[in-house]
């Protein structure tokens, strides 16, 4: 069967070969590895999985393909690398088209020359547009400009059957079918592979200034998360790293044009308290994940921060860090002890949505990573109208969906 499928993939895309057990997704090695150069070989190669009824994967540069459970099978890894073009920069009507496999580094790069930006954070260096969209990966900047999702405008998917789908445009006004763009977003290629998108971008700022303030105990965090809140600062982002036995520490950005943003900067440092430093660079510890062989993603209301700080108590050394803000946060832990990830698990489920990204095997083998999904049964049946066979990214994704 491998070697059938292999002409045949070969007959439609230039580079196919047997999959080596280092690719393996979570363990599952690949039987044929493809990585088309085209959106039209990458909808020929879907087309030859739909006829060999081949599961598929898609792979972008890796740097979350360990979200989320092991495939049931994986007879096919799509890779997406050679999908890497900056398809058109509309520069004055701030928008850009990309391929999915284009890294958000190279993408900065680029718009950075015109003085743009996308607005979204890379918390893991080389993360591609296509895996960000396909895990709804964000960071601190989603307080002021939002996720991914609402950078998104347009997206171009490949269907189940090979079949090639656009939704929205690639000017902001259009916003067309832009419920597919959500609809991807987040669903781990369980729907359909994302090959293009269109963001609205916006100008870099002048100015950024980082104050960072450590709080003696997770109320006073809240209050000073409250006060920069819900003041007329306009802070880009409020994040915060915290421990269950120790002081947390609250940082904001604030961008701009510099006089505001001197002003600003002045005016935060005065809420988050005398000890407030005020830096032109973020603190080691911003956008970045908090160090553990487990990452859980928590999502609660801003005010159940000191709740969340309470529950790292289940799990000593477990640390807490993201978007205090919104709500948005991950707790880091490193352990192999399933008991000791259910019990952190529990505690912060008594206080919101907590979902395993990632975790050692023996903990995964045990612990439930995804929670209540009050909506799974409307998802399954999303999954049966887009994905019939069952064949994109088996097993990958809520509820074995």
């Amino acid at each position: 069967m491998t070697g059938d499928a292999l002409e045949a993939l070969r007959r439609v895309c230039d580079e196919v070969r047997e999959g080596r057990p280092e690719e393996g997704v979570l363990g599952v090695t690949p039987s044929i590895v493809a990585a088309p150069g085209t959106v039209e070989e990458a909808s020929a190669v879907m087309r030859v999985a739909a006829e060999r009824d081949l599961a598929v994967i898609p792979r972008g540069n890796e740097t979350r393909l360990d979200w989320g459970m092991p495939p049931t099978r994986c007879d096919l890894l799509l890779d997406t690398a050679r999908l890497d073009r900056v398809i058109e920069h509309a520069a004055d009507d701030l928008v850009v088209k990309v391929e999915a496999g284009l890294s958000l580094d190279r993408l900065a790069e680029t718009l950075a020359a015109h003085g743009q930006r996308l607005a979204l954070d890379r918390p893991l260096p080389g993360s591609t547009v296509g895996g960000t969209l396909a895990t709804a990966a964000g960071g601190p900047l989603r307080l002021l400009y939002g996720s991914s999702r609402d950078l998104l405008i347009g997206v171009t998917m490949i269907r189940a059957d090979g079949q090639v789908a656009k939704a929205g445009g690639k000017v902001v006004k259009n916003v067309a079918g832009y419920d597919l763009g959500k609809l991807l977003t987040g669903s781990f290629g369980t729907l359909g592979l994302i090959v293009e998108a269109a963001f609205r971008l916006h100008p870099l700022p002048q100015a950024r200034a980082y104050v960072t303030g450590a709080a003696e105990h997770a109320e006073r965090a809240w209050q000073a998360v409250r006060g920069v809140l819900h003041s007329p600062l306009a802070p880009a982002a409020i994040e915060v790293d915290a421990a269950s036995d120790g002081p947390v520490t609250v940082g904001v950005l604030v961008e701009g044009v510099p006089e505001g943003v001197a002003a600003r900067a002045e005016a935060v440092a005065g809420v988050l308290g005398p000890d407030a430093r005020i830096a032109d660079a973020p603190p080691r510890w911003w956008g970045v994940y908090p160090e553990g062989s487990t990452l859980i993603e928590v999502t609660a209301p801003p005010s159940a921060l000191p709740r969340l700080v309470a529950a790292l108590a289940a799990a000593p050394g477990a640390r807490l860090r993201g978007s205090a803000g919104l709500g948005g946060l991950f707790v880091g832990l490193d352990t192999t002890d399933p008991a000791e990830a259910a019990a952190l698990l529990k505690a912060l489920r008594s206080v919101g949505a907590a979902t395993v990204r990632y975790a050692p095997q023996p903990v995964r083998d045990e612990i439930d990573l995804w929670g209540p999904v009050p909506a799974l049964t409307l998802m399954r049946r999303v999954k049966d109208q887009f994905d019939p066979g069952h064949r994109l990214s088996p097993g990958r994704f809520v509820g074995g969906i």
